[in-house]
């Protein structure tokens, strides 16, 4: 999952991210100012936006409007300050989903972060089951029946994304755009070789459960008997 922090606290912001990749695995981009945070929104593609309510160029409510009137229905996790709450309703109106008071617990953060992707993604709960295959978002694992499956980071994170989108197409681009922040140089042969790997190991578990390729447009991640 790749996230998006648009925050001029630098130092906060770099927890933040240092936090997200080390615990979840997941791609983060940094934003210092709202003129910098709404270009990357326009090029990226982002699972969630962690948003500071008062920055330089253009601020976090005018954000959140902007990204709504082009739809772009990204979850919105505010970060404000306490003597901003009464501001947050603004935000909340706008379209921002959820807000966290500064200072807060990066547990917290970490767990509403979660909370939040898994909702934009139409799933309300960590355990995501497809046939026979049950991924834990929260635990990081993944099991066929009662065996674990041990796969890389980027192989989970691969598994993780499509499990979150059951039976969609999936393209190499979009995973991507999801897996890695703006600064890592994008080849497709990265995702086939992680793919590859990712299927054999699926199969050496005898799970039934499968990642199909899609000529031309991507992959798909499906159990035996479902109709497409």
């Amino acid at each position: 999952m790749r996230v998006l922090i648009v925050d001029d606290e630098v130092r906060l912001a770099e927890n933040i991210a240092a936090a997200l990749r080390d615990n979840s695995g997941f791609a983060v981009d940094c934003a210092a100012n709202g003129t910098d945070g709404l270009a990357l929104l326009e090029s990226g593609n982002y699972d969630l936006l962690l948003l500071d309510l008062m920055l330089p160029g253009v601020d976090g409510l005018s954000i959140v409007r902007t990204m709504r009137a082009r739809r772009d229905a990204t979850p919105v996790l505010v970060l404000t300050a306490r003597d901003e709450r009464d501001q947050v309703i603004g935000l909340l109106n706008a379209g921002a989903d959820d807000y966290l008071t500064k200072p807060f617990d990066l547990g917290e953060l970490l767990a509403r972060s979660k909370a939040l992707i898994r909702r934009g993604k139409g799933v309300s709960h960590p355990v995501v089951t497809i046939g026979r295959l049950r991924l834990n978002s929260e635990e990081q694992t993944v099991h066929g029946d009662d065996l674990l499956v041990d796969l890389s980071p980027t192989e989970y994170r691969i598994l993780e994304y499509l499990m979150f989108r059951p039976r969609a197409i999936v393209s190499k681009k979009e995973l991507l755009e999801h897996l890695y922040d703006y600064r890592w140089e994008h080849h497709s042969n990265v995702i086939e070789a992680h793919v590859s790997n990712l299927r054999k190991k699926l199969r050496t578990t005898g799970v039934l459960a499968a990642v199909d390729t899609i000529r031309g447009r991507g992959y798909r991640l499906t159990a035996p008997g479902e109709v497409c």
